[in-house]
């Protein structure tokens, strides 16, 4: 339960964290959704120090990992999983896998949204 709650207080951070970077005034005449980029890209690279550290340094606490990992940058966005996920199966030697997770979740994750809005109407 312990872990429960470390993971639910790092998902808190990270997406109080999203919310604040969201209230950033930017160019609002731009098509292109900087904000939600720049969180992905940051989230993926913080997700990729936390990962890199847990692999080089065995004796770092795994709440701790957890915490960063699962609460910080999964709150922050999930995206940076998605992308940890994906270099993972790809530096395993599972390259086709992880095209089939990258194409499948972008275009069946869009499919769902448009399904889901034409429930709704």
């Amino acid at each position: 339960m312990i872990d429960c709650i470390i993971v639910g207080i790092g998902g808190f951070i990270g997406t109080v964290c999203r919310y604040l970077i969201g209230l950033i005034p930017v160019n609002e005449g731009t098509v292109f959704p900087v904000k939600t980029f720049l969180i992905n890209i940051a989230g993926s690279f913080i997700i990729g120090i936390v990962a890199a550290l847990a692999l080089k340094n065995s004796s770092l606490n795994p709440r701790l990992v957890s915490f960063l990992r699962i609460g910080i940058c999964g709150g922050f966005t999930t995206f940076s999983s998605f992308a940890l996920e994906t270099a993972d199966l790809m530096k395993n030697g599972n390259s086709g896998a992880a095209m089939a997770y990258v194409l499948l979740s972008v275009v069946l994750g869009i499919a769902a949204v448009f399904a889901a809005q034409a429930v709704v109407r």
